[in-house]
């Protein structure tokens, strides 16, 4: 142990640190502030655009909105089935190489014949491309089971402006007894069909008579004319007066194309 009154060796003075600059801490203090600092998101959360939310307001102050996207609608699976009278199966079952391609090719529609319950069934499917698809299909097989010919029921596929009207010769004279009601399809058909074909030709529509049931094919203005001859015979006018009357309207359907 030194003697307390031994000269004491003289320390060493600590290495002196130097310190920043103030000009770098401010200039440090400035980035930090400026920098943007982005909060992570959620990995479920898609990061929302700006421009999203804004709302666009016109001069008056009415928001406008983008236009609508197209997008393809989702379309559901339906059927229709259509009975067949009995008395059109055999016609059914010979034709059917004809009915079903128009069908299938040009509807996309799923076809199928039900011989036990006697009716044709009709299916859209994912490759149905028109709502009205089903519709015109059913459409054309009713128009079959009516008694139409394949050729005349086909264009009811082709053509949107062809309609199907259909009425009973019992609504336009409800007095006709049996015997009436056979004289008034008698007058509408005539001798080997004349007087039918005389209508057809000049209203450019096709007409079918089963039993007191009458069936007409064609246009909406079409339909009518053919509709009041027929009335007319029924009401007992003279088929000449009808033949009269059918020429001046093919005169006028001729002036008119």
């Amino acid at each position: 142990m030194p003697a307390p009154t031994a000269l004491l060796k003289p320390t060493a003075a600590p290495e002196s640190v130097p310190l920043p600059a103030p000009e770098q801490e401010d200039a440090e203090l400035l980035d930090v502030q400026q920098s943007d600092f982005a909060t992570p998101s959620a990995p479920g959360q898609p990061e929302t655009d700006p421009e999203d939310t804004d709302m666009a307001v016109d001069e008056e102050g009415r928001p406008r909105f983008a236009p609508g996207k197209d997008v393809d609608p989702i379309r559901r699976v339906e059927t229709r089935k259509i009975p067949i009278p009995p008395n059109r199966m055999s016609a059914l079952k010979t034709n059917w190489p004809k009915i079903y391609p128009p069908l299938v090719e040009h509807c996309k529609l799923q076809v199928r014949m039900n011989i036990k319950d006697k009716r044709v069934e009709l299916r859209s499917s994912q490759f149905t491309q028109s709502n009205e698809a089903l519709q015109m299909g059913a459409d054309f097989v009713s128009a079959f089971a009516m008694g139409f010919d394949i050729d005349d029921a086909i264009a009811l596929l082709r053509l949107d402006s062809l309609y199907i009207q259909s009425f009973d010769i019992k609504d336009v004279r409800q007095t006709l007894g049996p015997d009436a009601l056979g004289r008034a399809i008698g007058r509408i058909a005539g001798k080997d069909g004349k007087t039918k074909y005389a209508i057809e030709n000049a209203t450019k529509t096709r007409i079918v008579l089963a039993g007191s049931r009458v069936h007409i094919l064609g246009a909406f203005e079409n339909i009518g004319m053919a509709r009041e001859s027929i009335v007319s015979l029924v009401l007992g006018a003279q088929p000449g007066k009808v033949y009269n009357s059918l020429r001046i309207i093919s005169s006028r359907m001729k002036e008119r194309f």
